[in-house]
């Protein structure tokens, strides 16, 4: 039993570090650059989709924060991807017609790159 209560403490631990890291992330992929938004209106899960880009050291790095809507709420959830440098304009031209399939085909490969995307079935 002891076991079990332990693991269960340092499971709940190890997953809000992670958590924390994942909502530095965002802040920091924000506060170095400005991002390109694409707002999805008629989307029943998607909200919006800002793309970042940005270099350290001369190597660029690219982001994409996409917000999921909430049932019941006019508020989002925001998840980071590092996607490729094409993935912005994959997206764009393609998430008009379908932000979902827009998003599956060309920001949901990325989701093991940070550990910071949702889980879905």
């Amino acid at each position: 039993m002891k076991r079990l209560f332990f693991f269960l403490i340092l499971f709940s631990v190890t997953l809000e570090i992670k958590a924390q890291s994942c909502e530095d992330m965002m802040e920091m992929v924000k506060s170095k650059s400005t991002g390109a938004t694409y707002r999805s209106y008629s989307s029943n899960a998607i909200s919006k989709v800002t793309f970042y880009r940005f270099a350290i050291d001369y190597q660029t790095y690219y982001f994409a924060i996409v917000c999921f809507k909430r049932e019941y709420s006019y508020r989002c959830s925001e998840y980071i991807y590092q996607v490729a440098s094409n993935t912005e304009l994959n997206y764009s031209l393609n998430y008009y017609e379908s932000a979902g399939k827009a998003f599956w085909k060309y920001i949901q490969p990325y989701n093991e790159n940070l550990g910071c995307a949702p889980e879905f079935e």
